[in-house]
């Protein structure tokens, strides 16, 4: 009777081929074109959980462990915002394990708004239990996407490097999500800078769990030239946002046309937005 409820259990917790990091490909993705200006967005999702009160951390805390009948309309939810952008960087993603139903949350809003590719980098490989994983999705076809496994003494964050427009002089997007540890974001934005360093159209954008001064003044960064949002832009708590944790950072090569919090509460993180001009006789390259 043992044996037969123990393979029955590994039937279903153990699916053939495992969830892996996975890309969709780019084969029916549209070039970069020559557009003025491109639609940013960086979303900390929080595993498809809608958080929106301090006591949900313990009651709704099952729901990282275990799957939840509303998760799929909390993940639609979120697809129906990210429809309205060009490139998106998603943190919190689970890659297709016991708690997401086995569904590839970063496919799955992809697919759900629209956008032709994506890309999830799995960082922290729980087995069936979960599949910690950020995520790109965007409407242009990439030169190319590289996925890097962040320093820190507990293994487990990431950063995603897409790179479009010309080999040459490319538009670069770091998406990321940063430790809590300030020592371990010393490492990781020490190891961030030195990717960016010979580039001139940089933009970070993710999780960095710190507030913009500190990152510009106190870490490696400050020894770029980086704009970061107002202070003002709080994006955590959803439910009373303020702190100032998520961001979007770009070069002054880049005008920012328009940037906001977005009032969308559906994880504990608002996600910020911004509208990036191309820089001046950049799109006569394509």
């Amino acid at each position: 009777m043992y044996k037969h409820i123990r393979k029955q259990l590994n039937g279903i917790l153990r699916p053939a081929g495992g969830p892996r990091g996975a890309c969709s490909g780019t084969e029916h993705v549209p070039e970069f074109e020559p557009k003025r200006h491109i639609r940013l967005l960086t979303f900390n999702i929080q595993v498809g959980i809608n958080t929106s009160s301090y006591r949900h951390y313990l009651t709704r805390s099952w729901q990282h462990i275990l799957p939840h009948r509303n998760r799929i309309e909390n993940l639609d939810r979120i697809a129906s915002l990210l429809r309205g952008y060009d490139v998106v960087a998603l943190q919190e993603c689970d890659g297709g394990s016991l708690r997401s139903g086995y569904i590839n949350q970063v496919q799955y809003l992809a697919e759900a708004a629209g956008i032709p590719y994506w890309y999830q980098q799995l960082n922290r490989n729980l087995g069936q239990i979960a599949q910690h994983s950020n995520g790109l999705l965007s409407r242009y076809r990439p030169l190319d996407v590289t996925e890097h496994k962040l320093p820190g003494l507990i293994p487990g964050r990431g950063a995603i490097i897409a790179r479009y427009g010309t080999e040459h002089d490319p538009l670069v997007l770091v998406l990321m999500h940063l430790s809590l540890s300030k020592t371990a974001q010393q490492r990781q934005l020490g190891y961030i800078r030195e990717l960016i360093a010979d580039y001139r159209h940089v933009v970070l954008m993710g999780d960095m769990n710190a507030h913009a001064e500190q990152l510009l003044t106190q870490t490696p960064l400050r020894e770029t030239d980086l704009v970061p949002l107002p202070d003002t832009a709080h994006s955590f708590p959803s439910w009373r946002p303020e702190k100032a944790l998520d961001h979007i950072l770009v070069s002054p090569s880049l005008e920012i046309r328009r940037s906001e919090v977005v009032s969308y509460p559906m994880s504990d993180h608002l996600p910020i937005a911004m509208d990036v001009a191309l820089p001046e006789g950049y799109l006569e390259k394509f």
